[in-house]
């Protein structure tokens, strides 16, 4: 359900911005959009794992006020961000 460190790091070099870059909101919505999708796969096999889904639920979260932060602050970053991701919105 977690994601390992090396995945960690190949998602970090791919959405940084800097050479030193970890927490920028690319760099952390990338991240989340990782742990949403180990997550949704988890759910495959695990449908009433209901503790796990309030999880979920949060990463979401923290993820949307991300992504509406960055669209506020840089309408350009978001969609270079969105379509790198693949993500609806």
């Amino acid at each position: 359900m977690s994601i390992t460190p090396e995945r960690k790091a190949e998602v970090i070099n791919t959405h940084k911005r800097g050479d030193h870059d970890t927490g920028s909101a690319e760099v952390q919505v990338a991240i989340l959009s990782e742990r949403i999708a180990n997550l949704t796969e988890h759910f495959k096999t695990h449908k009433k794992d209901n503790h796990s889904r309030r999880g979920l639920l949060k990463l979401v979260s923290q993820r949307r006020s991300l992504l509406d932060h960055l669209k506020k602050s840089d309408e350009g970053r978001y969609s270079a961000l969105i379509s790198t991701l693949g993500l609806r919105r």
